[in-house]
């Protein structure tokens, strides 16, 4: 059956991005040491279109797992891109070049109505303006007998667990400090979600804590 999954790096202070977010940190200040454990994975360089990478790390199948399960994905503007208000020429299509990574379907939160953007390698974006709930039943039809991946940033993983759309969290958690920057576990509407802890796998730069939401 499919699910609705999130997955996402986290320090030990909480935080999921940096301060001061922007075209030049797109993750805030420190924001992309949360992630360096998994660029040098085999399954992440697969999906960048490059060879190597390390196989024999706990984390690579962890990442190949949520990989070959995911039929389409669901992410919030911010994740998209730095460009705020309506949408402006030249178009801004995504950080990720003219082949992104995710080769499915890709559900793009925004206030702001725009045409589907097609790109290389089977990713193509959709815009959707009617919230979290349109964005989730979209992505799932899309996404078949798969499952659906809700990808970030913060405030999107928060929207789907304020209206019990999340059935299951991945925390990479890395050894970092922060300090300040993006909170995930905030604004997750009333009553409070419950978090089951269902396993754990420890990788060597971060360790997985893979949780059912109710």
């Amino acid at each position: 059956m499919s699910k609705v999954k999130a997955q996402i790096s986290i320090s030990l202070d909480g935080f999921i991005a940096g301060p001061d977010q922007g075209e030049e940190d797109p993750l805030g200040i420190g924001g992309m040491d949360l992630h360096e454990w998994v660029f040098k994975l085999a399954s992440w360089q697969e999906a960048h279109g490059r060879d190597g990478g390390e196989k024999d790390n706990p984390s690579d199948a962890v990442i190949q797992e949520a990989q070959e399960g995911t039929g389409a994905v669901v992410m919030g503007r911010n994740m998209f891109g730095p460009i705020r208000g309506p949408w402006t020429e030249p178009a801004w299509n995504g950080w990720w070049g003219d082949e992104p990574p995710f080769h499915t379907p890709v559900f793009v939160l925004t206030h702001h109505e725009r045409e589907p953007l097609e790109m290389e390698g089977d990713t193509t974006f959709y815009f959707v303006t009617e919230g979290i709930e349109s964005a989730i039943v979209q992505a799932k039809e899309a996404a078949g007998e798969k499952d659906v991946s809700i990808g970030g940033g913060a405030a999107t993983i928060q929207q789907a667990i304020a209206a019990g759309l999340l059935d299951e969290l991945l925390l990479n958690q890395v050894p970092i400090v922060l300090g300040d920057g993006s909170r995930l576990l905030e604004n997750l509407g009333q009553p409070l979600p419950k978090f089951e802890l269902e396993r754990v796998v420890a990788g060597p730069e971060a360790t997985h804590l893979y949780y059912r939401v109710g």
